[in-house]
């Protein structure tokens, strides 16, 4: 009589399981893929690799702890599918690397609009007492003997770190502006330079800077409050990037000496560059990245705790996901729907 019993009940379980697996793929179609996921040289950019490394496994992916690599190397490397993604491009700024990955990679999704602005900033109070407004300023002899800080009669910059995309702009400016004889740009140790100028600010010392966003930096010398965004004289690029020279003056900047604002860099979208053969194998991976965004401000408040010693970008990550819960539920629900 039992053994009769048992076969209804096996009967009735697997078909119960058999339901349950389109369920479980659905809300899991990453399930068996894995993702090797890249970050950059730059630690300003490791909270959104995070965040969406963390939604990728939510889907079902195994995604690795991030490579950090320098821009070429992850390039290169995700064009022959070496590397599977990142969520830090920042274009039109890294179209420059085209060549190492237009065969085999592409641009998806937009992880930040318009959440990069690059320029040149100065203290308030020494722009305001000096009058500087441009960086034609520091070829006046005063402004540079402000800012001059080792004594070779040239104002110190804290500058972009060789290998840099900005590096190669404010070498073409330096000479475009016919600036070298003026400025000393300082390129070591970006991270310890810009630690440097916090602490001369803080002791109310001239402070001379380049800086991008997000990054920590605009929280800790607020612009318009602690320094200002000063202009170029004209908008000077690369040859390579002169095509982009209407994007590098911007208007609304906050803290900018003028509206509209010369900043003299090209403003960039921060984007996904994911290798295209996965892309077109998962796509899942497409429709999440075409939904999901991370605001600037927010990657910015996040360098700044990092900066003041609190390092934990997992627990970061995973507080910011839970705190906008309801919004990424909405990217994941399009992830699985591209899926079926």
């Amino acid at each position: 009589m039992l053994s009769r019993l048992k076969s209804p009940l096996i009967a009735t379980a697997a078909l119960a399981l058999i339901a349950a697996m389109p369920a479980q793929a659905q809300e899991r179609p990453g399930e068996g893929q894995s993702i090797t996921m890249a970050r950059p040289s730059w630690d300003t950019g490791w909270f959104q690799t995070e965040v969406f490394s963390q939604l990728l496994r939510e889907l079902g992916y195994d995604v690795s702890e991030p490579m950090t690599l320098d821009n070429p190397a992850f390039y290169q490397s995700v064009g022959y599918g070496d590397v599977t993604m990142w969520v830090d491009g920042y274009f039109p700024g890294h179209s420059t690397y085209s060549n190492f990955y237009e065969q085999g990679a592409e641009v998806v999704g937009m992880v930040a609009p318009r959440g990069s602005i690059e320029g040149y900033l100065v203290d308030k109070p020494t722009a305001e007492r000096l009058g500087i407004t441009s960086v034609e300023d520091f070829k006046r002899d005063e402004v540079k003997e402000a800012f001059d800080r080792d004594g070779d009669g040239r104002a110190d910059l804290v500058a972009c770190p060789p290998g840099w995309a900005c590096e190669m702009v404010l070498e073409h400016h330096l000479d475009a502006y016919d600036l070298r004889d003026h400025v000393n740009p300082i390129k070591a140790g970006y991270a310890a330079a810009m630690a440097d100028a916090v602490a001369a600010h803080g002791a109310g010392e001239p402070v001379f800077f380049y800086t991008w966003t997000p990054n920590w930096t605009v929280n800790e010398l607020v612009p318009g409050e602690d320094v200002v965004w000063i202009e170029v004289p004209e908008v000077d690029l690369p040859e390579n990037l002169m095509h982009l020279a209407d994007t590098a003056t911007s208007s609304g900047i906050e803290g900018c000496v003028n509206d509209p604002c010369r900043l003299g860099f090209p403003s960039n979208d921060i984007v996904s560059v994911v290798n295209s053969a996965f892309l077109e194998e998962n796509p899942a991976i497409r429709a999440f990245l075409e939904a999901a965004e991370v605001p600037a401000a927010e990657m910015s408040a996040q360098n700044a705790k990092m900066n003041a010693g609190d390092t934990d970008i997992a627990a970061h990550a995973a507080a910011w996901i839970a705190d906008n819960r309801a919004t990424v539920d909405g990217w994941l629900k399009q992830a699985r729907a591209a899926a079926r």
